[in-house]
């Protein structure tokens, strides 16, 4: 199990923070450690938080990237916090060309990178809630497939090379291999 990840998923609905999902690389990146006998939480570089706050000023995503970040602090952890409904305003400055307003966070996961790191989750009672518009079959089978609705192959071939350099059993399927926009599903809890 990875402690820090079960930790944050404990502590993080403190922040109530709306519409949020701890998702992306923590959640991919904990089965690929498992697959490969690694400790659950190696070579994760950071933990994503995202939500959805129609509050577009970065004065209130700073301030709630603290609070996240304080609230996990003895965990030794990086939380990466993102309002899903402010990215469209940096988007293009760090990636060089302009995307659409996301319209929720799920909205925002179905156009992750690739598929197997398209995925959210959040505890829901005494189960966890996931989100996987684009299944989870690419994460459990260890294969990374592009998402081609938003990044481009060279952001895809970055992240690539980057994890088949940690995760060397990870089978990596070409740009044109990819998916394009889906039909998005909920996956339901699991218990």
């Amino acid at each position: 199990m990875n402690e820090p990840l079960w930790e944050c998923l404990q502590r993080l609905p403190a922040l109530n923070l709306p519409d949020w999902y701890l998702g992306a690389g923590c959640i991919a990146q904990t089965v690929w450690n498992l697959s490969h006998g690694k400790a659950p939480h190696a070579d994760i570089l950071d933990y994503d938080l995202v939500y959805y706050d129609r509050d577009l000023s970065e004065e209130r995503e700073s301030n709630l990237a603290h609070d996240a970040q304080e609230l996990v602090a003895d965990l030794q952890i990086e939380l990466d916090v993102t309002n899903q409904a402010r990215v469209h305003i940096w988007y293009p400055t760090l990636f060089g060309y302009c995307i659409q307003p996301y319209q929720s966070t799920e909205d925002a996961i179905g156009t992750w990178p690739t598929t197997a790191t398209a995925i959210g989750v959040r505890p829901d009672g005494a189960e966890l809630e996931v989100w996987a518009p684009l299944g989870t079959d690419d994460l459990f089978d260890l294969v990374v497939r592009p998402n081609r609705v938003q990044i481009t192959p060279t952001i895809y071939d970055a992240k690539v090379a980057r994890w088949i350099a940690r995760w060397p059993s990870l089978v990596a399927l070409p740009w044109n291999e990819g998916v394009g926009p889906a039909g998005q599903r909920h996956l339901g809890t699991l218990k």
